[in-house]
């Protein structure tokens, strides 16, 4: 029954002023979310657009076509076997054809610092190239090869219209005679902007025009390997004993206390430990994958441990006490039930803690991985590189070219992470049930 006088309370002006307060103060706090969500995702777009637009240019090349001469700067004696000829090859001035091509091109230039300055207009990896070129086809030698030939990278700028043509004095490293005789080859068609697909398949480079990121990719998938490999059974393993088997008591009590400090712990005292267990105590070699996998293992282990924890506990009890009721052992239950229902939970975990590995630059430079490696790794205790190191590595060069590299860098590494959360996201969907 209602009270006497409550409708009359509710209808007084101090209860609809009081109602009127509050409808704005919640107005005020949706607001304040929404406002929240906008700024940050304005902020993502603008990181965005930002790297996209330094880094896109990254995956296009600017090349230009010369007409080599490769006739009689080769030689070797008569019925000589591969060997013999693949040496003299290697041993050969390949720079040589190429100046002697753009020469042909500009007869006019005599004076030896302007012939300086006419072969800087091709990346010294021009030679490299015409090399390998001959070596796979050595019917080329003594004729004139007409060829695509990589550009130095402040051509690759200027073509790009990173540089400007006419920018002020100081900022162009292209002097007027550059910049006409690229004028002249643009006119002629010999100029061009391809797939840079060096970017993709080399790997570290001193000039912008040759370096790529495959030594730092391998370098990454030879890390994230080693640390899916022990975290993934030794993660799983220890979220199952801490669930199902172990005693409630005060050890296991300091045990989860200790899982939980663990994942908040900066990476950074990881890359500390790695360095003296691993390196100098245990003396495994330095800046190799084995190295950074296992200290990327120390460091998301706990987050998988919590990942599959709380995956194996959102199991219904229901479904154990269903099995115990057959008369299954506390194994079976476990491994039959629980842990396949608990299973696309701790996928989802473990990918999210590997991309978050992924990702980290501190505990890799802390063990040596920020040196410059040019080779890409063949093995688990090869010299080598990520891909974070990769483009911090780059971000403090100072040459122009790396800026593009970086960022396009960056772009690869965005890439794989957002195609490991989704990944992470579709087996929740897939393979979640609703209980």
């Amino acid at each position: 029954m209602t009270e006497p006088g409550f409708a009359s309370r509710w209808s007084s002006p101090e209860m609809q002023e009081r109602l009127r307060r509050r409808y704005r103060a919640e107005r005020r706090f949706r607001a304040l979310g929404l406002a929240a969500i906008g700024i940050a995702l304005t902020a993502l777009v603008i990181l965005l657009v930002s790297i996209t637009a330094r880094g896109w240019s990254a995956f296009a090349a600017t090349e230009l076509r010369l007409d080599v001469p490769l006739d009689a700067f080769v030689e070797w004696p008569e019925g000589a076997d591969a060997a013999v000829r693949e040496q003299a090859i290697d041993a050969a001035d390949w720079g040589a054809p190429l100046r002697e091509a753009l020469l042909r091109l500009f007869p006019e230039v005599t004076e030896r610092s302007q012939l300086r300055e006419l072969a800087a207009l091709v990346s010294t990896g021009a030679r490299t190239q015409l090399r390998d070129r001959v070596a796979r086809d050595p019917s080329l030698l003594g004729t004139s090869a007409s060829l695509w030939l990589p550009a130095d990278d402040e051509v690759d700028l200027v073509v790009k219209g990173i540089v400007p043509r006419e920018a002020r004095e100081g900022s162009q490293r292209l002097s007027a005679a550059q910049l006409g005789w690229l004028a002249t080859l643009e006119a002629e068609g010999r100029v061009r902007r391809t797939l840079n697909t060096t970017f993709l398949t080399a790997g570290d480079s001193r000039e912008p025009e040759q370096a790529g990121i495959r030594g730092a990719l391998v370098g990454s998938l030879l890390t994230l390997i080693v640390t899916l490999a022990i975290v993934l059974p030794l993660g799983v393993a220890t979220a199952i004993y801490l669930e199902e088997f172990a005693p409630q008591n005060r050890w296991t009590e300091l045990i989860e206390v200790n899982i939980n400090n663990l994942a908040a712990v900066p990476s950074i005292v990881f890359g500390l430990l790695g360095l003296a267990v691993f390196l100098n105590f245990v003396g495994l070699p330095r800046s190799a994958p084995l190295v950074g996998g296992l200290t990327l293992a120390l460091m998301t282990l706990p987050t998988i441990i919590i990942a599959g924890r709380a995956a194996i506990e959102a199991v219904p009890p229901s479904i154990r006490e269903a099995a115990r009721g057959i008369g299954a052992s506390p194994l079976q239950v476990t491994g039959h039930h629980v842990l396949p229902l608990a299973l696309p939970g701790i996928l989802t975990g473990t990918i999210l803690g590997m991309a978050r590995a992924l990702g980290e630059t501190a505990p890799l430079l802390m063990i040596g991985m920020v040196a410059f490696v040019v080779d890409v790794p063949g093995g688990f205790r090869d010299a080598a590189t990520a891909l974070p190191v990769q483009i911090f590595l780059w971000a403090d060069s100072p040459e122009r070219g790396f800026v593009e590299k970086t960022s396009g860098a960056i772009l690869v590494l965005l890439a794989f992470l957002i195609a490991m959360n989704g990944i992470a996201i579709w087996l929740r969907q897939r393979f979640e049930r609703r209980w």
